[in-house]
């Protein structure tokens, strides 16, 4: 590889200004690199701008260890990169740019302002002081090594050379924020494996028109995807919502990637725990105690002391009993349908609702041909990869954007 300033303009040319991009900009930039940060639409962070609905969940809550097991067995990738940059100096660096966060009971944190713009505007501050170089609107349409071991990049612009190139597109998720997966084109022209990819943290569609009826409602749940084979592929607990094509929220989205990268969705089923933290016997316990004693009231409203009236009587309707059953009427095979419905009611799943509506990218870049040390390409001395466009996906909660913060600054650290 070249040495550094080097007789071309720019030492580093970094394609993308999302998360991973800015940050390995200001870094790299600080660190006395000459930097171009090219973006192809007319705004840097967009994504940014988008995320946590407008308010940007900037991390999570939690040590290393915690962010590394929200990526599952792909995590064991990001352990140099968080050991270099942690949930705790991303908050750090945001203070120090007059970003005031606050932890939420989930552990999500955001900024106290719940304003996107302010992280969007504080990476852009930092950027401008770091001497680093932004030319917005310049999409990279190709590129090639040259003999020396630099780099050739050519824009609608101009062409480029540097010593270095550093690929942070991201993926296919939010493709209104421009992230097209061009970045899955430059890596295969140097050689790169892309695993399959697909959306990841998206809704689910269902296939149960009862569910309409329960638009809007939200609950804590345990949820399970479960194939024709009843065997679970994957399960969280957390808040969901029923919506008009199915189910959203964090459980649903945490769970969705088993569901996007099955080779037949539809044979999928979603199993529901409506009350996880009430046992089998405790709610039957319930049911039968109170309907004793209350016998002549409608035994959806006694329920209901548990889970919201629409939810009863979906279930009642479910169980294959009368809504306007009274409580004393229930035997006790009913009462073990109840019971059933409420810890594991199964619906069949019709897929999810696809990249536009995905908050990242499944699949993507090989992490066997990535050095995890320095996020460098195992294959194109001098090329870097960091961010979505890596076979990284977490889960909700500043997951996927504690990776972005972290691989770009480490990738700034080597280039």
């Amino acid at each position: 590889m070249t040495a550094p300033h080097s007789p071309r303009p720019f030492d580093v040319v970094i394609l993308g200004a999302g998360a991973a991009g800015l940050f390995a900009a200001i870094f790299a930039a600080e660190r006395g690199r000459r930097v171009l940060l090219l973006e192809k639409g007319k705004k840097a962070g967009v994504k940014i701008l988008m995320s946590g609905g407008t308010r940007c969940n900037i991390t999570h809550h939690c040590d290393t260890r915690g962010i590394v097991a929200g990526f599952g067995p792909n995590g064991k990738f990001l352990h140099s990169a968080l050991a270099k940059f942690t949930p705790t100096d991303v908050v750090n660096f945001f203070h120090a740019e007059g970003v005031a966060t606050k932890v939420e009971d989930t552990g999500k944190i955001f900024p106290v302002s719940d304003r996107a713009l302010d992280v969007q505007q504080a990476l852009l501050r930092r950027l401008e002081r770091s001497g680093a170089t932004l030319a917005l609107g310049e999409p990279a349409l190709d590129m090639d090594g040259l003999p020396d071991g630099g780099f050739a990049v050519t824009t609608p612009l101009r062409k480029l050379e540097c010593d270095r190139l550093l690929v942070t597109t991201g993926g296919l998720s939010f493709p209104g924020c421009g992230t097209t997966g061009d970045g899955y084109g430059f890596a295969r022209k140097f050689g790169h494996t892309i695993v399959p990819t697909r959306p990841a943290l998206v809704p689910l569609k269902v296939n149960a028109t009862w569910l309409t009826d329960l638009k809007g409602v939200t609950l804590n749940v345990g949820l399970k995807v479960v194939d024709g084979a009843h065997k679970t592929l994957t399960a969280r607990a957390g808040s969901m919502l029923f919506a008009h094509f199915g189910l959203t929220g964090p459980a649903p989205l945490d769970v969705s990637r088993a569901v996007s990268g099955h080779s037949d969705p539809r044979s999928l089923s979603l199993e529901m725990d409506l009350m996880p933290d009430v046992t089998d016997v405790d709610f039957e316990s319930f049911l039968q105690a109170e309907t004793a004693a209350r016998g002549k009231q409608l035994l959806a409203g006694v329920m209901s002391d548990r889970l919201t009236r629409r939810l009863c009587d979906a279930m009642l309707a479910a169980a294959g009993l009368p809504v306007d059953r009274t409580a004393a009427a229930l035997s006790k095979d009913d009462r073990k349908k109840l019971v059933g419905l409420a810890k594991r009611w199964r619906v069949p799943l019709a897929g999810t609702l696809g990249y536009e509506k995905a908050e990242v990218t499944a699949g993507g870049v090989s992490l066997d041909e990535v050095d995890s040390r320095t996020m460098q390409s195992k294959l194109k001395p001098g090329l870097f990869l960091a961010g979505e466009v890596l076979n990284l996906d977490g889960w909700i909660g500043g997951y996927n954007f504690q990776s972005a913060w972290s691989t770009g600054h480490l990738a700034a650290q080597n280039v």
